[in-house]
């Protein structure tokens, strides 16, 4: 007859840190995933990435039908989840790819 030490006996025992890291890298990497959960927001990561510098006040014209307020909406979560920055340029904003998020983005997919 077989006993079971714990419920779990097929994982390792982990320490309160090693649960709480990977809760706080679960979060983070669900944040992210939000930020990417709409076409237009991964369309705007994809113009941005094709382009060798940051773009200043065109990326409404690669996003078809959409207003200039709603393309910001979307520039302002992307900005937020650390995948694109932005930095005023004059009366422009200019948004160019976050190379470390996009990193970071890769690491935490990696361990899931």
């Amino acid at each position: 007859m077989v006993t079971n030490k714990n419920k779990y006996n097929c994982c390792s025992e982990s320490s309160s840190d090693d649960i709480a890291a990977v809760r706080a890298a679960d979060a983070e990497l669900a944040t992210l995933a939000k930020a990417l959960g709409h076409p237009v927001r991964v369309h705007i990561l994809r113009v941005l990435s094709q382009k060798q510098s940051c773009i200043c006040g065109e990326i409404v014209e690669h996003v078809d039908g959409l207003a200039q307020s709603t393309v910001s909406q979307h520039l302002k979560i992307l900005k937020e989840a650390g995948l694109i920055r932005g930095e005023i340029e004059g009366t422009s904003v200019c948004y160019c790819i976050n190379l470390n998020g996009l990193k970071r983005l890769r690491v935490l997919i990696s361990n899931v």
